[in-house]
């Protein structure tokens, strides 16, 4: 079968936990990864786990990225980024396969997204290879998971979400849940991640669904 990635860009806005988690729960699903790292991503994902995310040691860096757990612990993970499963392109690279629609996708992950993020990509902007890789993807007609971590949302950005929306968009705000019996900070992080991986139709475990029974979440059955 050729390779069909799921491209997954990550924006500059905090939640860096969240787009572990989707990126480990695609490898996990047999699932092959194009990924973007925008520049102001990088600046916050050192800010939160003080790992610098470097081009010419991105699959280094990605695998102590992977492997940490929400609560910045070392180890808590165990994950592959060896292969052809996972790419990574610069984000300044707009010749790089993403950027054309004759690119082999599934279509594009954006985790987290911020709100100079989704500006761009509902204005058209392709400044830079994340941007473009999303317009690619709606002009293309294949799915897109914008996951927008901001709040509040002003006036301008909830326009941009309805433009987004109206261009066949899945605009998912990164609103963890608490139903599912989150007991740990992780939970509330994979719950997110979850819900991306729905809106894209991956099968994933990340977490309890609800069943029509309350309490369901509170441990109380198992």
């Amino acid at each position: 079968m050729p390779r069909r990635p799921w491209i997954v860009g990550v924006s500059g806005a905090s939640g860096t936990p969240y787009a572990a988690a989707v990126l480990r729960a695609l490898l996990a699903a047999g699932e092959s990864v194009d990924l973007v790292v925008s520049r102001a991503s990088r600046l916050t994902l050192l800010d939160e786990t003080r790992i610098a995310f470097r081009d010419a040691h991105w699959r280094d860096d990605l695998r102590e990225w992977l492997e940490r757990g929400a609560d910045g612990k070392p180890g808590t993970f165990t994950v592959d980024v060896e292969g052809d499963r996972v790419r990574h392109w610069s984000a300044s690279d707009l010749a790089a396969g993403p950027s054309s629609g004759s690119y082999p996708a599934k279509g594009m992950l954006i985790v987290p997204a911020s709100t100079a993020c989704v500006a761009g990509v509902a204005l058209g902007l392709s400044k830079d290879l994340l941007q473009r890789s999303a317009s690619v993807t709606l002009k293309e007609r294949r799915p897109l998971v914008v996951a927008v971590r901001e709040t509040p949302l002003s006036g301008v950005t909830l326009r941009q979400l309805v433009a987004l929306d109206e261009a066949g968009a899945v605009v998912l705000p990164a609103s963890p849940a608490f139903y599912a019996g989150a007991t740990h900070i992780q939970d509330l992080v994979d719950f997110v991640a979850g819900r991306v991986l729905d809106a894209a139709g991956v099968p994933h475990g990340l977490y309890r669904r609800w069943k029509g029974e309350l309490g369901g979440g509170s441990g109380a059955d198992e």
